[in-house]
């Protein structure tokens, strides 16, 4: 714990009914960061006062989420690694987050896929061999958008747990493939999130294609399934929206955890947690600048 006067000082005006003074003095103690939570959580530990304790953890989350905002400045401003961002975004919810088990367990994927993969199989047996483990062999499950499941959003949940949505399935999919070196993509497709296999070959070929063309065929990355562009056109055709070429071109991995992040504040949209549905949207914009 940092030990000071003024810091002492601070804490002791913590339950100051004035809440212009609070407020000052909350924003003071924030401004220490990291370091000062261990002295909030040691007067949480020693308060009998509910009101008080709430109060204690909201600036214990607002000392989080000052620092997490930071790291996502510092993640879009560098190179923006997709599985960093989803696993800052678990932060928001688990501040703790031990972020070398959730690596450790993604990198026994890769190893199982590395494994079974050589420089002879086709597009479709690459994908079968990524598919066949993660969904066969480590059981991972596929569930439907749902917003009173927040764990469903992230990742470290997600792996713990063997259950995602498409969007936290498709981002762990997604870094299996690029640490496997498969040419798989998310792309914008509307009300769904699915990937799509790149053909690496193609713009050498024909430069000014039809980004649809580049694909070799898509992934449902709830199980793994995969579709044709047969069966994408028939889709439009349900939907009845026409296929336009921004749809199939690649996501940018700011712009996936920009959707993860959206999805998620879903999840908060009721009176009592509005405050982190707002905290998350504005982080949202926040990738956007």
């Amino acid at each position: 714990m940092v030990e000071n006067k003024e810091i002492a000082a601070l804490l002791n005006l913590i339950d100051d009914p004035d809440e212009d003074v609070y407020s000052s003095v909350s924003d003071k103690i924030i401004s220490f960061g990291k370091a000062i939570i261990p002295n909030l959580e040691n007067l949480w530990e020693n308060t009998p006062d509910n009101e008080l304790q709430e109060r204690i953890e909201l600036l214990i989350h607002r000392v989080h989420l000052r620092d997490l905002t930071d790291d996502f400045i510092r993640w879009k401003n560098g190179n923006a690694d997709l599985l960093q961002g989803a696993l800052l975004v678990a932060k928001y919810h688990y501040p703790d987050l031990n972020i070398n088990t959730v690596v450790q367990e993604l990198e026994k994927i890769r190893r199982n896929i590395w494994l079974e993969l050589n420089n002879y199989l086709t597009p479709m047996e690459q994908i079968n061999v990524v598919t066949s483990i993660l969904y066969n062999y480590y059981k991972q499950k596929g569930v439907e958008f749902a917003y009173d499941t927040p764990d469903d959003y992230l990742v470290n949940k997600v792996i713990e747990s063997k259950k995602g949505n498409a969007v936290s399935n498709g981002i762990i999919y997604l870094t299996l493939c690029e640490l496997v070196d498969i040419p798989v993509k998310a792309i914008n497709i509307p009300r769904q999130f699915i990937l799509a296999y790149f053909d690496t070959q193609y713009e050498f070929i024909n430069p000014v294609g039809h980004a649809s063309e580049k694909i070799n065929f898509y992934i449902d990355p709830l199980n793994g399934q995969m579709y044709s562009q047969k069966d994408v056109e028939n889709y439009f055709k349900r939907i009845n929206v026409s296929p336009a070429a921004s749809y199939f071109r690649p996501l940018q991995n700011k712009q996936i955890i920009q959707f993860l992040i959206t999805e998620l504040s879903k999840c908060f949209d009721n009176e009592l947690n509005r405050y982190k549905m707002d905290e998350l949207l504005t982080i949202a914009k926040l990738l956007n600048e």
